[in-house]
């Protein structure tokens, strides 16, 4: 029998049985059987790191968190609400202003066996502490032989804020990217934020995650599958957040929204972009970043940090030294803060960060367009 005439066969049948006309039993048994998923949930940056960290905390007793303000305060960003009421003062440690001290506490923490969070309020703070995250807790495990490592996440917001001027909006991907024995994550989305928050607290390495502040707020769509308390993101892997065909671009953090919205409007110009989303700034995804580009035969990079020496510029000089630089049909453009600390005036603030309309004068000079 042909398809089409057993189902009208099957809903005739189904009408005589409950008496109701053929086309109300049509309607409904459409409507039943053609509904769509249900949406994903709508989760902000913040409490998806929230998320990840409770899942954590509640899965392995040798987590703890500790840091300025997170526990009766709920953090200064709130990223730890409800964590302290739950697991108590042994498991969420507020501790006193300095960096050098609480970090240096979490490193012997972690040697002794535990798995400590450790906070800071802004990654800028962390310079009072870097010799604790390179000396401490980076090089242990090579200078043990491999017998002694260092379980411990350094997280917090890092790069550009707004209207806190220098001291308060660096970016430190660049910085601690740079360190052998470190892994360093950049999240953009929420998904990103408790897929790496997840990974990093099970990780028998120190990794630095850099959050944003600006994106805490921000609320994305969280699939099915990254609301199970299995979900890990790989450390070490890059994601493409949108194919295409005529030129890769290459971000992380809060730009990885802004080479999307650039994507976009070039996109009605008939170009089409690939945005990769770094998600991991150590060890670096190569591999994804080379096979891009040999598809699309252009490159262009885009940071919220410094040109000198920035992430940007490993990705062009590994480029340079791998297969991928014979497909280049233009050299490869970077995007990126300006080289000047922070101003504090909003106008010079937003023209020290990249823009929207940076990243599409960037693509158009790499087509030559």
């Amino acid at each position: 029998m042909d398809e089409g005439l057993e189902d009208t066969v099957k809903m005739a049948v189904v009408a005589v049985l409950v008496r109701r006309p053929l086309e109300q039993v049509s309607g409904l048994l459409r409507r039943r059987f053609h509904r769509t998923a249900p949406a994903a949930l709508q989760v902000t940056v913040r409490e998806a790191i929230n998320q990840g960290m409770d899942e954590e905390l509640e899965r392995d007793e040798k987590v703890f968190l500790l840091g300025e303000e997170v526990a009766q305060y709920d953090g200064a960003y709130k990223v730890s609400r409800g964590l302290w009421k739950k697991y108590g003062d042994k498991r969420i440690i507020d501790t006193p202003i300095s960096e050098m001290g609480f970090a240096g506490i979490a490193v012997g923490a972690a040697m002794a066996g535990l798995r400590p969070i450790c906070e800071f309020m802004t990654f800028n703070f962390s310079m009072q502490a870097i010799d604790q995250v390179i000396n401490s807790a980076a090089k242990t495990y090579y200078m043990s032989g491999g017998l002694q490592s260092v379980p411990i996440v350094f997280r917090g917001p890092n790069g550009a804020s707004a209207g806190v001027a220098a001291q308060h909006s660096q970016c430190f991907a660049a910085w601690y990217g740079h360190c052998p024995g470190l892994k360093v994550v950049s999240p953009w989305s929420s998904e990103d934020a408790k897929g790496l928050i997840k990974s990093a607290i099970r990780d028998n390495n120190p990794v630095v995650v850099l959050e944003n502040e600006l994106m805490y707020g921000v609320p994305f769509e969280l699939p099915s599958e990254a609301q199970s308390k299995d979900f890990l993101i790989p450390i070490g892997k890059a994601k493409i957040e949108r194919p295409g065909t005529h030129v890769t671009i290459v971000a992380h953090s809060r730009p990885v929204g802004h080479c999307l919205e650039a994507a976009t409007v070039l996109s009605k110009e008939g170009i089409e972009c690939e945005v990769i989303n770094l998600q991991t700034i150590r060890p670096m995804d190569i591999e994804t970043i080379e096979a891009s580009v040999m598809k699309t035969n252009h490159l262009v990079t885009v940071e919220g940090g410094w040109p000198q020496f920035g992430v940007g510029a490993e990705i062009c000089a590994r480029i340079m030294e791998g297969p991928a630089f014979n497909f280049l049909d233009a050299p490869a453009v970077r995007v990126t803060g300006a080289d000047v600390p922070m101003p504090y005036a909003k106008i010079l603030e937003d023209n020290s960060v990249p823009q929207v309309k940076d990243i599409i004068f960037a693509i158009k000079k790499t087509l030559n367009i």
